[in-house]
C-alpha cells in the first residue's frame, strides 16, 4: 500500500469512524434453475400446510420416533458440545466488544529494599536501606482510529453466526441420522420376521424331505440340499439380528442412553406404511433453509472483516494512558498529599520494521477470504446435489417398488408351480430351492426398498433444510 494511499485512508477513517475491512457482499454464486432437474413430470403433490415445521419427524405419525428425537434434542451428547462452541463464540463476542471501553487497574505494594551503596544514582550519606508504599490505578485506552477493534468484533459476530449455523446442522443431522436409523432398525424387524418365517418353513420342508428319502420317494442329495437351505437361511436371520442390534446401539448413543440397557420393541415396518410427501419448492428458497450454507456465509464475512484487522496493522494504535496515586517511603505519610502521583497523555506506536510481517499477515487473511468464498460456494453446490439425488432417490425407488411387488408375486407363483411339479415327480428338489431361493430374495428386496424410500424422505427434508421456519432463539440471539 503505497504511503499517499495510506494517508488519504488513515484521515477518511479518522473523520468518518470507518473500519479498513473491504465493503462485504455477498459472493456471487450460480443462479438456481427456476426448478428442480430431478423433478421432470413428476412432482410429489403436497399442501403448504404440510411442509415440515419445527419437528418435522411428527409427520411420520409415530409416537416412539417422536420420543426418541425430544431425548435426542435434551440428551445428545454432540449437540452439546455443539452448543457449548456456541457460547464459546459469543463469549469472544464479548471478549472483543470489551475493546470499546478503557481498561482500568488497581494496585498496592510495601516494599523494603536495599540499594547499592556503589550504585551511579546512590546519593553519598542516604539510608540505603528504605521502605516503599505504592498504592495507585492505571489507565489505558485504545482510540480506534482505524477500525481494528471494530474489525475484530465483527469477525467474532461473523463466527458466532457461523458457529449458530453450526449448531442448527448438526441438530438437524442428528434428528435425521436418528429417524433414518428408527425406520432401518424395524426395516430389519420386517426382514427378521421374513426370515424367521422362512426358517420355520424351510424346516419343515427337510423333515418332509427326510420322511420322503426314509420312504425311497427322494433321493438323498434332496434332503442334502433342504439341509444347506436350511442353514443358509439361519445365517441369513442371526446376521439379521447382528444388524439390529449394532443398529440399535446406535441410537442408544444418539439419545445418550448406555447402549448396554437400552432395547426397543421389535416393530417391523408394515406393508402398507404411509410414507409422506415433501414438497421441495423452489431451489432459490434452498440457501435460505440450509444451516449449513448460512454457516458457510458467515465464514466468509468473518474472513472479510479479518482483512480489516490486517490493515489496521500498517497504521499507528493511539492509546490514552494515566496513572495515579500515593508513594512514599514512610507508612505515616503514605496517603498524606504530598504523596500523590499522576500521569495523564496520549500515546502512538507505529511499527517501522517487521521485516514483512504485517505483509504477510495481510496475504494470511486474503487468502483465508478467498478460501472461505470457495467453500461457501461449494456449499451452496453441495445443497442443490443433495436436494437432486435424495428427489431421484425418491422417484426411482418408487418405481423400483412397484416392480419389485410385481417380482414378489411372480416369485411366489413359480414357487407354487415349482412345488406341485416336484410333488408330481417331474422336477428334481433343485428346481424348488432354486425357486424359493428367488422367493425369499424378491421379499427381502421388497422390505429393503421400502425402508430405503423411507430413508430417501427423510434425507430428503434434511437435504432442504428440515425446518421452513426455525425459531432460530436456541441457536441465535
Amino acid at each position: 500500500m503505497r504511503a499517499g494511499a495510506r494517508l488519504a485512508l488513515a484521515v477518511g477513517c479518522v473523520l468518518g469512524g470507518c473500519t479498513l475491512a473491504p465493503r462485504y457482499q455477498r459472493p456471487a454464486t450460480l443462479a438456481p434453475a427456476p426448478s428442480y432437474a430431478e423433478l421432470g413430470e413428476w412432482k410429489v403433490a403436497a399442501p403448504a400446510d404440510n411442509a415440515p415445521r419445527g419437528a418435522w419427524w411428527t409427520m411420520f405419525h409415530d409416537e416412539q420416533l417422536n420420543g426418541l428425537e425430544v431425548r435426542v434434542t435434551a440428551a445428545n451428547q454432540s449437540l452439546k458440545a455443539a452448543l457449548a462452541r456456541l457460547e464459546e463464540a459469543r463469549a469472544e463476542i464479548r471478549i472483543a466488544r470489551a475493546g470499546y471501553f478503557p481498561t482500568l487497574t488497581a494496585n498496592a505494594s510495601a516494599t523494603r529494599q536495599r540499594a547499592s551503596t556503589n550504585g551511579p544514582g546512590f546519593a553519598p550519606g542516604a539510608e540505603p536501606v528504605y521502605n516503599t508504599f505504592i498504592v495507585g490505578g492505571e489507565l489505558s485506552y485504545e482510540i480506534d482510529l482505524f477500525g481494528r477493534i471494530r474489525s475484530t468484533v465483527a469477525g467474532a459476530r461473523a463466527t458466532e453466526q457461523a458457529t449458530a449455523g453450526d449448531a442448527a446442522a448438526l441438530d438437524l443431522a442428528v434428528h435425521a441420522e436418528l429417524a433414518t436409523d428408527y425406520f432401518s432398525l424395524h426395516g430389519l424387524d420386517a426382514q427378521q420376521q421374513l426370515l424367521d418365517r422362512t426358517v420355520a418353513d424351510y424346516a419343515k420342508a427337510l423333515e418332509l424331505t427326510r420322511n420322503l428319502y426314509q420312504g425311497g420317494a427322494a433321493a438323498l442329495s434332496d434332503v442334502q440340499q433342504a439341509q444347506t437351505q436350511l442353514e443358509i437361511a439361519r445365517t441369513q436371520a442371526e446376521d439379521t439380528r447382528l444388524k439390529r442390534a449394532q443398529t440399535e446401539h446406535v441410537i442408544a448413543v444418539l439419545v445418550g442412553a448406555m447402549p448396554s440397557g437400552f432395547h426397543l420393541e421389535a416393530q417391523p415396518l408394515p406393508s402398507d406404511f404411509a410414507i409422506p410427501a415433501v414438497d421441495p419448492g423452489l431451489p432459490s428458497q434452498l440457501l435460505e433453509r440450509r444451516p449449513d450454507v448460512a454457516a458457510a456465509e458467515r465464514r466468509v464475512a468473518a474472513a472479510n472483516a479479518a482483512i480489516g484487522v490486517a490493515r489496521a496493522a500498517y497504521f499507528p494504535v493511539f492509546s490514552l494512558l494515566g496513572s495515579a496515586g500515593q508513594e512514599s517511603t514512610r507508612s505515616t505519610d503514605w496517603l498524606a498529599a504530598p504523596s500523590r502521583f499522576w500521569s495523564l497523555g496520549p500515546q502512538g506506536v507505529l511499527t517501522v520494521f517487521d521485516a514483512g510481517l504485517h505483509a504477510a499477515q495481510s496475504a494470511a487473511a486474503h487468502a483465508s477470504y478467498d478460501e472461505q468464498v470457495a467453500n461457501y460456494r461449494g456449499a451452496v453446490l453441495a445443497a442443490y446435489q443433495d436436494v437432486e439425488d435424495d428427489l431421484a432417490a425418491l422417484r426411482q425407488l418408487a418405481l423400483e417398488d412397484v416392480s419389485q411387488a410385481a417380482a414378489v408375486t411372480a416369485a411366489q407363483g413359480a414357487l407354487e408351480q415349482a412345488l406341485y411339479r416336484y410333488k408330481g415327480g417331474i422336477v428334481t428338489y433343485l428346481e424348488v430351492v432354486s425357486t424359493e431361493n428367488t422367493a425369499l430374495a424378491a421379499r427381502l428386496a421388497a422390505v429393503d426398498i421400502e425402508t430405503r424410500r423411507i430413508s430417501a424422505t427423510v434425507l430428503l427434508v434434511r437435504a432442504l433444510g428440515g425446518d421452513w421456519n426455525p425459531d432460530r432463539s436456541r441457536y441465535l440471539r
